[in-house]
């Protein structure tokens, strides 16, 4: 195969979904430019209707594979898109690829090893039904693979003995991510009021979170880090080509990386370099922040961390297995202020133990704390999370994870992640919850997440946030009919790489 389009599905349960391009599938679009195969990319991020916009694009121009990237909350969407380009193309290979397939893959490979079938190879066999090749873990060798003859239905790249699985050689001997093949001018974030883009220095997290998801996966839980050098070349390529001068490094924790010091001397180096002002923004985790972190990313252009503090509760914060007390987040607060920098506090409600108090405890906590900014999320049972992978069916259609050192629960009910994706995040006033706990059913966690939201935005005067609608692809835009050609699709949707204007005579 010496072509494919690959696909962004877009994210209709965020408030703005220009902000942060699909850097992982754009990766992968530049291991294959590297290798020679012709790449386009439809980019549906933001289009209200998508699903016309593909149509437009199958019926103008064709390709034998289809590749698709998809966190869980995407599923429902890729599931659509799917089943239109079976309906259109039914003889294209469909490639599945990216976070939600990764972390299914685990659950079943979790179940096997304890010789049972649950949930997780139940959900592993609706994705093999729906594609053709399912790839899990690392994406950018795993992709040659998947175009061969006959690949393998499943290609496990989650497993560090395997030859796919990115070291940090590998990982720093990548090409940058093809931008190009998006419009980038089309994503809109800022830092401060700069125009950002985002960029990947790192790969994974260590800890062991119960909620968050990949906790049995290697590629999500082994760190792989690229050298200083290979991230500040990609920085500087990104400012010649774009004009970038706002970077949002979208690693798990910037400073689990024992040269995370270097790293920011060498960013500071860069903009002297060049007489420009760079500001920053990244993760952080808050028992490994210390003064002198804060004090060179300062130096670096940061203004802005954000830190997944979750709770305020002492019982949470140990349920969740955050590692982190409470005086350490507060701590971790105190440090950013001090050295000028503004802290998002990642916050999250609904885990084992959740009731009333420990609510409370949390919105005194960010009362308190005083964070410039906060995001308070209700918690899903993720497959590949230990909230997912760990529980029991305790009645009909109800999961319950247990925290074994005091008994406390997590009830979640079950989801179909190919159909449902209302748990995640949400507007405010409209947000869902498919968990509760003993204390709190599900419509009362959802009150007290309005309610701590309401009165800590209005008790430290912090506006909400407000997204940016969807755009939607018009057949009016020269799209009439059939005699549109694909080329005519917005340039924020659909682009080509070199391969393919080359071998259509372009200029």
């Amino acid at each position: 195969m010496n072509s494919i389009t690959l696909i962004i599905p877009p994210s209709a349960f965020l408030l703005d979904e220009r902000v942060f391009m699909s850097l992982g599938l754009l990766r992968v679009a530049a291991v294959l430019e590297q290798a020679g195969v012709a790449v386009e990319v439809l980019d549906l991020s933001g289009v209200a209707n998508y699903l016309d916009a593909l149509q437009t694009h199958l019926e103008e121009h064709a390709t034998p594979v289809y590749g698709l990237t998809a966190t869980t909350p995407q599923m429902p969407a890729a599931s659509q898109i799917r089943d239109r380009i079976r309906t259109v193309r039914p003889q294209a290979r469909l490639i599945l690829g990216g976070p939600h397939i990764t972390l299914v893959n685990a659950a079943a490979r979790m179940e096997k090893n304890h010789g049972r079938a649950g949930r997780g190879a139940k959900a592993m066999a609706a994705l093999a039904a729906g594609f053709d090749v399912l790839v899990a873990g690392d994406g950018e060798a795993a992709i040659l693979e998947a175009l061969a003859e006959a690949p393998p239905q499943i290609i496990d790249a989650d497993d560090p003995a395997s030859p796919l699985f990115l070291s940090n050689e590998r990982l720093t001997a990548l090409p940058f991510p093809a931008r190009h093949l998006v419009e980038v001018g089309s994503y809109h974030y800022q830092i401060d009021g700069v125009p950002a883009l985002s960029l990947i220095a790192q790969l994974g997290c260590p800890f062991g979170c119960g909620f968050c998801g990949g906790r049995l996966s290697p590629f999500l839980r082994r760190v792989r880090m690229r050298t200083a050098a290979s991230v500040v070349a990609e920085m500087r390529a990104m400012h010649q080509a774009y004009g970038t001068r706002g970077f949002m490094l979208y690693d798990d924790e910037l400073n689990v990386n024992p040269g995370m010091l270097d790293l920011m001397h060498r960013i500071a180096a860069l903009q002297r370099e060049l007489g420009e002002t760079f500001r920053l923004r990244g993760f952080i985790k808050s028992q490994l922040f210390t003064p002198a972190q804060a004090e060179a990313m300062y130096a670096a252009g940061f203004r802005w961390i954000l830190v997944g503090f979750e709770s305020g509760s002492e019982r949470i914060l140990s349920n969740i297995q955050k590692k982190a007390t409470r005086a350490e987040n507060s701590r971790c607060m105190r440090i950013a202020h001090d050295y000028g920098l503004k802290v998002k506090a990642l916050m999250s409600a609904g885990h084992p133990g959740e009731s009333p108090q420990t609510l409370a405890e949390t919105q005194d906590w960010l009362i308190a704390s005083q964070p410039d900014d906060f995001d308070l999320t209700l918690i899903t049972t993720y497959p590949g999370t230990p909230y997912f992978d760990e529980a029991v069916e305790s009645a009909p259609g109800v999961w319950t994870y247990t925290i074994a050192a005091n008994g406390d629960q997590l009830h979640s009910l079950e989801v179909d992640y190919n159909t449902v994706a209302e748990y995640y995040k949400g507007v405010p006033g409209e947000y869902s919850s498919f968990v509760y706990t003993d204390a709190l059913d599900r419509r009362e966690l959802v009150e007290w997440r309005d309610r701590i939201e309401a009165g800590v935005r209005e008790r430290l005067h912090i506006p909400y946030n407000t997204g940016v609608a969807a755009q939607r692809y018009e057949h009016s835009m020269g799209q009439t009919g059939t005699a549109a050609s694909a080329s005519s699709l917005p340039a924020s949707i659909w682009r080509r790489s070199g391969a393919f204007r080359a071998a259509a005579g372009a200029s």
